[in-house]
This record gives C-alpha cells, sequence and structure tokens, in this order.
C-alpha cells in the first residue's frame, strides 16, 4: 500500500490560483505521494505555491501598512496590532510581524520541492525514439533546471526576509519533518546567512533567463537574483549588522553583527549594484510616470524588476480610501514627520530659510512626489476636493478620520466605485530599478566618497520626467551626500517597506522612531482659506532591542536553549 500524502494546504493555494485550469480537487486529495511528486503534470503548480509566499505589504498587518509602524505613517483603527510596535508593547510572545514560521515553512517547501524535481517520470518522451518526443524530453529537462533555480532564488529570499528581521537563523539544508530532532537545531552566524544568500544569488544569476514570454511574467529571472544580491550586500555592510555595543551582555554576538574590513563590505555591496546596472541594466528603463508604477498595469513596467500580483479586489480601496467616501476607511495615513522629508520644487529643504516654503501655503511647490504618493488638504480626489480640516467630510469630528490630517494615495486605484463593488488587480512592487541606483550611490559614497558615478545615480532618480527634481549640488561632502541619499530613498520609496528597515540598518531607531509622530491641524476660515498647525498625534517608543525581532518563545523552548533568543528581549 502506497503512503497518502497530506497536501491539504498547498492544494488550497493550488487550487485558488489555478482555478482556470479545473483541477480535479478529489482526484488530486486522493493521489499517492510517488505521483505527486513524480508527476509533469503538478509541477508548475507545486513551483507556484512557492511564489505564494511572497510578501505583499498592502494589508501587512490587521490591515496596516508597514509604514504604520515607523514615521511615515499612522494606522487609523486604534485596535490595529501595528500600534504594539509604536507603544512598545511586543514581545516574544506577542509580534504583531511573527513571520519566523510561515517564512521556515517557505524554505520547508522549497527544500521539499528541490529535493524531488530530479524525481518527475519523463519516460514517455525520454524512451520514445521519434524525432517530436525527444524535443518535448530535453525541453523538459531544460525547464526542470530552470525550475530548480527558480526555487533557490525563492529560498535565498525567505532568508533574508528572516534575517533581516532576526539576524542570524537556522539554515536548513534539507526538508523537516515531525521525526527530526528539533532540539538539535541551532542559529548560524549573521556572516554565515549572509554568505548563504549571496551565493544562492550569484548560481541563481548564472542560470536564470534575463527576461521571459508573456506567458510566464512575475517569475525570477537572471535580474532579481543580482537586484536581492545588492540589497543584501548594502544591509551586510550598514550599521546595524556590524555593531552590537547595543546589545550590553550578549554572549553570542556573532548571531547579530559580523567583523570585517566595513570599507571592503561597502565595496562589494557597491560592486553588486554595479554589476546589476551592467549586466542586465539594459533589460529595465525609469518609468516616465510615477504613478504608473504604482497601478494595476505595473505588472509589466519595465522599471519593476521584481514584483507579485494579487487578484482583482478592492479591500485595499475600502481600507484606505479618505473616511468622507462611501466605505472609506482611513486607514494607513501619513504623518507629517514625512511630508517634511518632500523638498522643495527648488531643491531645497523646507528648514532652509531660502527655500522659498510657506507653512500656510505648505503644499505649493513641493516635489511632485508629495502630490503622487499622498492626498493633502483641499486635493481633488474622486470627483471632490478633499476636507481634512476639523469638521470636513474628511477630517477630525468624523469618526475614524485621518488623525495626521492626510490620506494615502499610493498604491490606490482612484476610480473604483466602491458603490458598485468595482475591483482592480494590485501588485506590490518587490524591488525596482531605482532602488539599485541608490544602493550603488549609497555603498559608493561609504567606500569611495566624491566618485561622481554617485551623484549621477541619484540624480537619475530625482530627475524622472515626472518628476523632474533638480539635480544634487555640486561639491556635497560625505556627510552631506549620505543625508541625500537616505532622504532620496525615504520619499522616492515611501509605503513601499523600505523605511522600517532602512532606519534600522542605519541604527537612527532612538533618532526617528522614539519621538513624536506629527500631524496637521487643519482650520478652515470663513474667507474658505486655510490655518495649518503642526500637532503631535503620538508619542512613539523605540528600545534598542527593537533593532532585531524576537525569536518566538516557544522556538526557544522547544530548542532548549539551542536557538538562542535575541539580544535584551
Amino acid at each position: 500500500m502506497k503512503r497518502k500524502i497530506n497536501i491539504t494546504c498547498i492544494l488550497t493555494v493550488v487550487i485558488v490560483l489555478f482555478s482556470c485550469q479545473n483541477l480535479d480537487r478529489e482526484l488530486i486529495t486522493g493521489m499517492t505521494e510517488d505521483v505527486f511528486y513524480t508527476s509533469w503534470d503538478y509541477l508548475d503548480e507545486r513551483l507556484n505555491t512557492l511564489y505564494v509566499d511572497l510578501p505583499s505589504g498592502f494589508l501587512y498587518i490587521d490591515g496596516a501598512m508597514m509604514a504604520s509602524a515607523t514615521d511615515e505613517a499612522e494606522h487609523t483603527l486604534e485596535s490595529a496590532s501595528i500600534h504594539k510596535f509604536n507603544t512598545g508593547e511586543w514581545s516574544s510572545l506577542s509580534n504583531p510581524d511573527d513571520v519566523w514560521s510561515r517564512y521556515f515553512k517557505a524554505i520547508n517547501k522549497a527544500n521539499k520541492f528541490l529535493e524531488n524535481i530530479d524525481n518527475i517520470n519523463l519516460d514517455l518522451y525520454k524512451l520514445n525514439p521519434d524525432v517530436s518526443s525527444q524535443q518535448v524530453y530535453q525541453e523538459r529537462l531544460a525547464q526542470i533546471e530552470r525550475y530548480k533555480y527558480e526555487a533557490r532564488f525563492l529560498k535565498a529570499f525567505f532568508y533574508f526576509e528572516l534575517v533581516k528581521r532576526y539576524g542570524g537563523v537556522p539554515i536548513l539544508k534539507k526538508s523537516m519533518t515531525y521525526d527530526d530532532d528539533f532540539m538539535s537545531f541551532s542559529r548560524n552566524s549573521l556572516t554565515e546567512c549572509i554568505q548563504f544568500i549571496t551565493d544562492e544569488c550569484d548560481i541563481c544569476s548564472q542560470n536564470l533567463p534575463t527576461n521571459y514570454d508573456s506567458n510566464n511574467l512575475g517569475r525570477v529571472t537572471k535580474g532579481c537574483a543580482l537586484a536581492l544580491k545588492s540589497r543584501v550586500l548594502l544591509y551586510a555592510a550598514s550599521d546595524l549588522f556590524n555593531n552590537s555595543s547595543w546589545a550590553t551582555g550578549y554572549s553570542q554576538v556573532e548571531l547579530i553583527s559580523s567583523t570585517g574590513d566595513r570599507a571592503a563590505k561597502w565595496r562589494l555591496a557597491a560592486d553588486a549594484a554595479k554589476t546589476f546596472i551592467d549586466e542586465v541594466g539594459s533589460q529595465y528603463n525609469l518609468s516616465s510616470n510615477y504613478n504608473k508604477i504604482f497601478g494595476s498595469s505595473n505588472y509589466t513596467d519595465k522599471e519593476v524588476i521584481f514584483a507579485t500580483r494579487a487578484g482583482a479586489s478592492n479591500n485595499f480601496e475600502r481600507a484606505n480610501y479618505p473616511i468622507g467616501y462611501y466605505l472609506g476607511g482611513s486607514g494607513t495615513t501619513p504623518s507629517q514627520n514625512l511630508i517634511d522629508a518632500y523638498e522643495m520644487t527648488n531643491g531645497k529643504s523646507i528648514n532652509d530659510e531660502s527655500s522659498g516654503y510657506d507653512p500656510q501655503n505648505p503644499y505649493v511647490n513641493r516635489d511632485p512626489r508629495l502630490s503622487y504618493s499622498i492626498i493633502t488638504n483641499n486635493t481633488l480626489y474622486k470627483g471632490r476636493p478633499v476636507e481634512c480640516w476639523e469638521g470636513g467630510l474628511d477630517g477630525h469630528g468624523k469618526p475614524n478620520a485621518t488623525r495626521t490630517g492626510y490620506y494615502l494615495k499610493k498604491y490606490l486605484n482612484e476610480s473604483l466605485d466602491l458603490l458598485e463593488n468595482r475591483s482592480s488587480v494590485h501588485t506590490w512592487v518587490i524591488i525596482r530599478l531605482p532602488e539599485i541606483w541608490l544602493n550603488y550611490a549609497e555603498a559608493l559614497n561609504e567606500c569611495d566618497p566624491g566618485n561622481p558615478d554617485i551623484k549621477y545615480y541619484v540624480d537619475l532618480v530625482r530627475q524622472r520626467a515626472s518628476v523632474g527634481m533638480p539635480k544634487l549640488p555640486e561639491g556635497l561632502s560625505q556627510v552631506e551626500m549620505r543625508e541625500r541619499i537616505r532622504n532620496e530613498r525615504r520619499v522616492e520609496f515611501a509605503f513601499e517597506d523600505h523605511r522600517y528597515w532602512d532606519v534600522k540598518r542605519w541604527m537612527l531607531g532612538p533618532n526617528l522612531f522614539n519621538i513624536p509622530l506629527k500631524g496637521m491641524k487643519i482650520v478652515k476660515n470663513s474667507d474658505d482659506s486655510f490655518s495649518y498647525q503642526v500637532i503631535n498625534v503620538e508619542n512613539r517608543v523605540f528600545e534598542p532591542k527593537m533593532y532585531f525581532y524576537p525569536i518566538p518563545q516557544n522556538d526557544v523552548l522547544l530548542t532548549k536553549g539551542n536557538i538562542m533568543q535575541n539580544p535584551l528581549w
């Protein structure tokens, strides 16, 4: 009797995503493990279930974007668990973003896929001497080889999602079962994890195609592997991954920091980004329209390197439309802290007395990315001005209205009519071209300050056709350039799940996450003009232990301490 395999969880995902293929649920549920892992017919579905585990940041935690755990935004609903990050009320027993189990399950699934992929039965074609059969046989062998590297890339990606949260984690070389001795598991060092991930990126970049036909959009490419390596090495060179002074009394600092020449690490990060630019940069183009990158058609935008796409829905719009619109929920509302980061169109900070900034006309002559990403008071949206003032349709005094005086615009489909339950496809961008350019600029500024490439690539981002910000001034010092690059990342990638990790890797949590979140109080005057006053919305908490997540306490106990808890938790 052949053993039956329990694949309920896998099949649930498969049936949802591939219902158009009319999979026979009863047939699959009753198949043997041997058939499931050796049949070509189910190989695509098994690979695609690995993609299901990719992150999507639209309604990430209790309907909130991760931006609301940073100085980018405040989430309107006070009951949402995202607020625990800001109040400090989280622990190894209660983490709003506890993805430890999720990503290890994804890694285990990838290991299982890789262990069985060479068992696919192709005898029907292999043993048939007919020319067409032999051609199919060779095509399928090639496809199997490509699928291996897709799975290996996804595994590396999942590992980095763990590493950036927890530091060094156990590197699992094979799939685990309930028969394994979990008490033997221990964490690999941060250095070992970074090396493992970048090694996988290297081999995947050498074996994945640079692009696909229209039937395979969204699959990982050579560009994805090179881009992930760029991101990983940038983090590996950054302050947090090279400093354990905050972890007072921690005995295994190799789990949360590494040693070695910082300049050499920055050079590796710069080289990785430059390799992407040189080898596959021509496959991608900066979109002329900043808005278009975050619309329903962005899956095919040449700026997007890696993204994950969801089915048509209007859940994100329901959660984030201004409160005065039918079914609008306010949701993730941008902060004054973020608003203040957008420069004037002359390239000067609003804090520069010569910038021309008017506190009572605060949104005039600002970096266009502000209006593309954020709805400000009196902005025309969905056919009427948004009334963020006190007593307005969308302002203070309305239940669940924005507490910051702003609403989210980026990623929202303005055209959806919720009254008619209209919906659209939403694509979460994981990596896009400007990240690589800014990664290169940041790393190069640390290892080779003054190199002309630094300013060149930052200026490329700033001078997008629909943005048109001035080039950076000549002659900036290393420190000045560092600040400009950091601010460029802040405004270019607002609400794209970079800010939380950037602030932590720069070790600026106490400076930026431990201060009040600010908003704007808006009053409409009798002459229909407005008065603006910056206010404190919420006092925020950041403690050094928050640089890394706590390991779930159950896993620490299960391994009897072999999986060591992170510092200060």
